[in-house]
């Protein structure tokens, strides 16, 4: 069974938005040597639903990396890379139709850093951007022969790889499918504090962070996935949000991403 620790060197951490990092490795973060957290997207929707209240979406966008750094400097993480300054392409929601454009930049971070280890995001049909960083994480693991892991945030599959109706609620912080080499992360009391100090620097997601449990932290060696198809037998969650794109056209442009 593979070991956890394969994560405690120098480790590029990839998540979509500003505030996955805490939640799903925020006590890890603080086990790594040498972690690059690189978030994926402007963490900033079209949708004036998410920002109006900024009164502009780049206010958003600015208030979302702004925490991002404040929570980086808790954990001690020295190096914080946001994709969306570098391109602009990269919205939240719309990662899947840009993954060439943050391919590029990830790989060119891969070659310049040299991480010994990657941690993503499940594939899990929570959020687009989330299995966005699942395929890219899969593919610069692949590309650098290095280990990568994933860990779970939320999804409305059953494990038995079905999909829920619409009355079920959101699973949070648990694999759709287990393979037998999960692990949870036994934190400590010191840890457990530093992490909910690095999320509570995420203000401007009100109280969505507190659907997690800051003392649970699962991770497991990244399971084999098709990405051209969904990853439950749906809906998706991001479907019965109803949000603009569907379950299929993700998984179509996944498949244009790894030519398959």
């Amino acid at each position: 069974m593979r070991d956890w620790r394969e994560l405690t060197g120098r480790t590029l951490v990839l998540v979509a938005h500003a505030d996955d990092e805490s939640v799903g490795y925020g006590a890890l973060l603080q086990r790594m040597r040498e972690a690059i957290v690189v978030i994926g997207t402007s963490g900033a929707p079209r949708d004036a639903y998410f920002w109006q209240r900024f009164g502009s979406r780049e206010a958003y966008q600015l208030a979302r990396s702004e925490e991002a750094r404040r929570a980086m400097r808790v954990a001690g993480v020295r190096e914080l890379v946001l994709l969306a300054d570098e391109e602009p392409r990269l919205e939240d929601q719309r990662l899947f139709l840009n993954l060439g454009a943050a391919y590029e930049r990830l790989a060119e971070l891969g070659g310049r850093l040299r991480p010994e280890a990657i941690a993503t995001l499940a594939y899990e049909g929570g959020h687009p951007d989330h299995d966005s960083c699942s395929v890219l994480g899969s593919r610069l693991g692949s590309e650098l022969t290095i280990p990568v892991w994933e860990a779970p945030l939320y999804h409305r599959g059953l494990e038995d790889g079905t999909g829920g109706g619409a009355e079920r609620p959101i699973t949070v912080q648990r694999f759709i499918r287990k393979t037998g080499d999960e692990t949870r992360l036994e934190i400590t009391a010191a840890e457990l504090e530093r992490k909910r100090l690095m999320c509570a620097q995420y203000v401007s997601q009100g109280d969505f962070l507190r659907v997690f449990d800051a003392a649970s932290e699962w991770m497991r060696p990244q399971a084999r996935y098709e990405y051209g198809e969904p990853p439950h037998a749906g809906p998706v969650n991001y479907e019965q949000w109803q949000w603009w794109m569907s379950a299929r056209e993700v998984c179509e442009q996944f498949r244009n991403f790894l030519g398959v």
